[in-house]
């Protein structure tokens, strides 16, 4: 009879253990899911951009009509492509490289400007900048700007 009921305790604890790392288990995957599905997940997004004059200068404004311009996105992630817009317009797209997007910008109006950018897959933009444009004018390596 000593036989029969040691046997059987070491069945009941050997179960009673089983049942514990189950439910641990059980537990610890419901706190993964939750942590996984409690997290909010964030698009890829620009989260500045900027416009540098390069070699124009001028009075009013150094931007102006048939220069270039180089337009700086610095992004949130590094891999999906940047789309460039002048007032709504799309101007193309680039792939980063290390978090920044540059791309070469000439303007052909004169005018205000809202220059735009947007990385994919989201579909909002909140990167934006306002620049007045004049006449553009080449003297040698400089481009100088009248009016604007």
């Amino acid at each position: 009879m000593t036989t029969y009921r040691t046997i059987r305790t070491r069945t009941a604890t050997t179960a009673r253990r089983r049942l514990r790392v189950v439910a641990g288990a059980a537990t610890l995957v419901a706190a993964m899911a939750a942590i996984t599905f409690a997290t909010p997940t964030a698009g890829a997004a620009v989260r500045q951009l900027g416009v540098f004059p390069d070699n124009a200068y001028g009075l009013a404004t150094n931007y102006g009509t048939g220069c270039a311009y180089t337009l700086e996105a610095i992004l949130t992630e590094a891999v999906d492509p940047v789309f460039f817009y002048d007032n709504g317009v799309p101007l193309g797209g680039i792939a980063p490289t290390g978090g920044v997007a540059l791309f070469t910008w000439v303007p052909t109006t004169v005018g205000r400007h809202t220059l735009a950018a947007r990385q994919l897959p989201d579909n909002n933009i909140v990167a934006t900048v306002d620049i007045r444009v004049g006449t553009g004018t080449h003297v040698g390596w400089s481009c100088v700007v009248f009016g604007g």
